[in-house]
């Protein structure tokens, strides 16, 4: 290889290197920020001009938080309510995505059509007409009314669809051979092979619910069925806004997901990548 064509591949490693430390440093920034400010006194927090360490270390703020909001309930709440439309969406996701992709059957392109309609449509749209339903049904401020409205979206059926396709067939028919069902067939054998993508998916869930404040502060009306982000809500007033309590509330709220996409880190590339979404 010519000594000029070493050099210029070197350079651009180092380029590229350089390039994608500065981005993720940038994307970093918010985050340590944030924990820095957690534990600043109020003083600090509020002084210019504005330092990223804190000079005097306190974790005030963190016991602010337990001493002036239910934290404890507030987070079952929000485990409840991202856990179980988690699960039940990656099931009720997975199986419409299997029929659409696997099987044949009239009407199969206008169903999905529908699919990607609702995809366009802004959740703003349907927010008041789903609200005097639960509220007829006498679902306000309860679990169910959190959770049922949420229990399977466009896009993780649009999601899971792409991926199942990239699956080969011979697996299924050979199973069919051996007489297997359609149920065993996506139990046993679709399910397993799609692990990668239920995992993306379920990250994609589990934090769009986790970190979701509209619809939670609308449903739960009071502290027994409000979730995390409605009570950070508190710590905004009119005129005033207790950055010390919010900021250690937000890395207490961020913790779970956090560890979660430690978690499935591995898989979440692959899911990606498998699915035909760019």
């Amino acid at each position: 290889m010519p000594r000029d064509n070493r050099g210029l591949r070197l350079t651009w490693r180092v380029l590229s290197t350089a390039t994608a430390l500065a981005i993720g440093l940038a994307m970093l920034f918010p985050l340590v920020w944030m924990v820095a400010t957690s534990v600043k006194p109020e003083a600090e927090i509020v002084s210019f001009p504005p330092r990223l360490l804190p000079d005097t270390f306190t974790l005030e703020n963190y016991a602010a938080v337990w001493e002036r909001l239910p934290f404890t309930r507030l987070f079952v709440n929000t485990v409840i309510f991202a856990g179980t439309v988690t699960v039940c969406s990656l099931l009720l996701d997975s199986m419409t995505a299997y029929a659409l992709a696997r099987l044949r059957f009239r009407g199969r392109g206008v169903v999905f059509v529908l699919i990607l309609v609702l995809l366009m449509v802004p959740f703003q749209v349907t927010l008041i007409p789903l609200y005097d339903l639960l509220a007829g049904l006498g679902w306000i401020n309860t679990y169910q009314g959190l959770i049922v409205p949420r229990l399977t979206n466009a896009f993780g059926i649009f999601f899971l669809r792409q991926f199942l396709l990239s699956i080969p067939r011979d697996l299924e028919d050979a199973a069919r051979v051996d007489g297997a069902s359609e149920l065993r067939i996506y139990w046993r054998i679709v399910l397993p092979l799609a692990v990668p993508a239920l995992l993306t998916l379920g990250l994609f869930h589990f934090m769009y619910n986790w970190n979701d404040l509209l619809w939670p502060l609308i449903i739960g009306q009071d502290s027994t069925r409000q979730t995390l982000p409605a009570g950070l809500a508190l710590f905004m007033g009119q005129h005033v806004v207790e950055y010390g309590p919010l900021m250690a509330a937000s890395v207490l709220t961020l913790l779970p997901v956090v560890v979660f996409f430690i978690i499935i880190q591995r898989r979440f590339v692959a899911g990606i990548a498998t699915t035909g979404i760019k």
